[in-house]
């Protein structure tokens, strides 16, 4: 599939604010075998006086832009085209639970892919008995890692309420699994968490979410701004499976990916420091259109 996308994200503050430096993750990444950015295109209004690219630690390209002058709002605005794979479909050659802590020890590797970043508590991501439990509930024995993924993703789905007006960025998975409604980065989060809590290293995939639904199906939920969906470590042999609990589904050549992390923390689309003593306003806006 090829996607033209276009993102307006939109800072309104109460009073000027006296300079600023941020970092803003929002291009869509080149994955080997899944995607591929064709082109793509970051502006500013106001212009910033500093602008660099790199890449974090995950391999998640970023934009960093410093502001010195005062400015009463701040548009950053993306356009991209990217071509997306389909994803083979496999047989579960997942690991059974018993065995993923052999599979675990076995993997000597701390890169950016190693399963060992996505197993323990995160700076977003704490322990929480109640997902626990939540979790434990759907294992049985002989289940590989891919069948609880997929039973977990699907019981999120069930019991949670898709409400945009119920939680906000800072909203902990804990309020969140307590109030069963949020938005895409509360189900990630919470199944997350009960991944972990069961020692399936899981981790948080920001990007976009099909806009236009082909003819005959629904829209999904989140398509009118970032999505969020999660990657969990199936073992050795599976390596990394994509599950998306807001709609239940698998990722698909609906998800088109701009980085990953540990939470929602690493891949924030824009993160930064600036001078001011007033409130802010932000809106988000996007669009992902399949070029026919």
């Amino acid at each position: 599939m090829l996607y033209d996308i276009s993102l307006k994200i939109t800072y309104g503050y109460e009073v000027p604010v006296s300079g600023g430096r941020h970092l803003v993750r929002v291009m869509p990444a080149t994955l080997p075998g899944r995607q591929r950015l064709v082109v793509g295109s970051l502006s500013c209004h106001p212009m910033p006086a500093e602008r660099s690219e790199s890449v974090d630690f995950f391999a998640n390209p970023f934009t960093a832009i410093l502001f010195r002058s005062a400015h009463d709002d701040l548009v950053i605005r993306m356009q991209a085209r990217v071509q997306v794979e389909p994803l083979p479909l496999t047989a579960d050659f997942s690991a059974d639970l018993s065995r993923l802590p052999t599979e675990l020890a076995a993997s000597w590797s701390v890169d950016p892919e190693a399963p060992h970043h996505f197993i323990g508590p995160s700076p977003l991501l704490t322990e929480v008995p109640e997902i626990a439990a939540y979790a434990q509930a759907v294992v049985t024995p002989g289940m590989t890692i891919r069948q609880i993924a997929t039973a977990i993703c699907a019981r999120i789905h069930r019991d949670f309420v898709y409400d945009a007006e119920a939680t906000t960025v800072s909203t902990t998975p804990a309020e969140a699994f307590e109030l069963k409604r949020g938005v895409c980065q509360d189900f990630t989060h919470v199944m997350i968490v009960a991944l972990r809590s069961l020692g399936i290293p899981a981790g948080y995939v920001s990007g976009f979410l099909r806009t236009i639904p082909p003819a005959g199906k629904e829209r999904l939920e989140g398509a009118d701004a970032m999505h969020a969906w999660v990657r969990i470590w199936c073992g050795t042999t599976a390596g990394w499976l994509e599950l998306d609990p807001t709609n239940n589904i698998p990722a698909g050549t609906d998800h088109i990916v701009v980085g990953h992390g540990r939470d929602y923390g690493d891949v924030a689309p824009v993160i930064g420091v600036l001078k001011s003593y007033g409130g802010q306003k932000t809106e988000q806006a996007v669009d992902v259109i399949p070029v026919t």
